[in-house]
C-alpha cells in the first residue's frame, strides 16, 4: 500500500513532465537570427527579428514583398513601384540620394541599402542603425539573398520555397533550350542616341540571362557591365536578335525610329523582324522577378520552343 502511495504520484510527476515537454515543444520557438554577413562581407549581429524595415533598393523591397513581409516595411525610395503595394508605402527619397532624415524619422531596427551608398552607410553607422548591404552578382547569389533575407527576418520556410520553385523554373528554361542554335542578341535600354547605344556586357545580369536563354550577347565582347557601343559595332556584329528595355529611368528607346534608322534596318533582326521589348525591371533587378526575365528572355530568342 505505501509502495503505490509513492509510485503513483511519482508516474503522475513523469507524465506532467511529458506533457509539459510537448507543449513547449509545440509552441513556436522565439527566433532569433544571430550574426549574419551581408555581401560586403561586413560581419553583423542580430538580436532579433527586425519589425521595422526600411529598404531604399527596389530589388530588396521585391525580395520582401515576396516574403509576406510587406507589414514590416515602413519605408521605401521613389524607384520601389512592384508591387503595387509597394507604392503607397513611406518614401525616403531617391535610390541614389535617399533621405537620412525621413529614414531616421521611421525609426527603423533594419535598413536594406546596396553597395553604392557610402555616405548613407557611415551616416548609419554614426546614428547606430542596424542595415544590410545585398549586392548579388549572379543568379546564385540572388537565391542566396532570398535565403538570407528569410533568415534574417524569420521567414526562412517562405524563402525556401521561393528559392526551390525560382530553381525549378530556371531548370525548366536552360533544358530546353540547352541544345538549341545560339543566335547573336543585342540587349538595347537607354538608346537616346541611335549611332550609340548602351547595352549589357560582361558581369551583367542581362549577359548571364541571354546565355542562359540560348542567345549569344553580343555585348559580352566588352569589358565593363554597362557600355556604349558605336553603330559601326552593332553593324559589325549583325544582331539576328535586338531586344530593347523601351524604357530605362527617363530614357525612353523608340523602337520604330531603330527600325527605320539606315544602319540599324540593314541588320538581320531588323531584315526579319526580329526586335523585341521587355521590361527592363525583370532583367535589370536582382530580386526575385528576374525569374520571370529570364523566361521571357528565353521566349523571345527561342519562340520556337515555348509556343503555347
Amino acid at each position: 500500500m505505501r509502495l503505490k502511495q509513492f509510485v503513483i504520484p511519482i508516474i503522475l510527476l513523469i507524465l506532467l513532465s511529458l506533457l509539459a515537454s510537448m507543449v513547449v515543444a509545440c509552441q513556436p520557438s522565439s527566433y532569433q537570427p544571430g550574426a549574419i554577413v551581408d555581401d560586403l562581407g561586413r560581419q553583423i549581429s542580430l538580436d532579433k527579428v527586425p519589425r521595422r524595415i526600411v529598404s531604399h533598393v527596389p530589388s530588396s523591397t521585391e525580395m520582401l514583398f515576396a516574403l509576406g513581409l510587406d507589414e514590416k516595411v515602413v519605408g521605401v525610395s521613389d524607384y520601389c513601384d512592384y508591387p503595387e503595394a509597394a507604392k503607397l508605402k513611406e518614401k525616403v527619397g531617391g535610390f541614389y540620394n535617399p533621405s537620412i532624415e525621413k529614414i531616421v524619422e521611421l525609426d527603423p531596427d533594419l535598413v536594406f541599402t546596396y553597395e553604392g551608398e557610402e555616405l548613407l552607410m557611415t551616416q548609419l553607422d554614426e546614428l547606430g542603425i542596424t542595415y544590410i548591404v545585398l549586392q548579388p552578382k549572379d543568379m546564385d547569389g540572388i537565391l542566396k539573398n532570398i535565403e538570407l533575407v528569410g533568415k534574417i527576418t524569420g521567414a526562412e520556410s517562405r524563402a525556401e520555397e521561393l528559392v526551390e520553385n525560382m530553381q525549378a523554373r530556371i531548370v525548366s528554361v536552360t533544358g530546353q533550350v540547352k541544345d538549341a542554335p545560339h543566335p547573336r542578341v543585342f540587349y538595347a535600354y537607354a538608346v537616346t542616341d541611335l549611332n550609340n547605344p548602351w547595352t549589357a556586357g560582361p558581369g551583367s545580369f542581362v549577359d548571364s540571362l541571354i546565355t542562359m536563354a540560348g542567345g549569344e550577347n553580343i555585348g559580352a565582347k566588352a569589358s565593363i557591365p554597362w557600355p556604349q557601343f558605336s553603330i559601326e559595332e552593332v553593324a559589325n556584329s549583325d544582331p539576328e536578335v535586338i531586344i530593347v528595355n523601351v524604357k530605362h529611368g527617363t530614357a525612353a528607346t523608340p523602337v520604330e525610329e531603330i527600325r527605320r534608322h539606315p544602319v540599324w534596318r540593314e541588320t538581320s533582326a531588323i531584315k526579319h523582324d526580329r526586335i523585341y521589348t521587355i521590361d527592363g525591371n525583370l532583367v535589370e533587378r536582382s530580386g526575385p522577378r528576374i525569374v520571370q526575365g529570364l523566361e521571357d528572355m528565353a521566349k523571345i530568342i527561342h519562340p520556337e520552343l515555348f509556343q503555347q
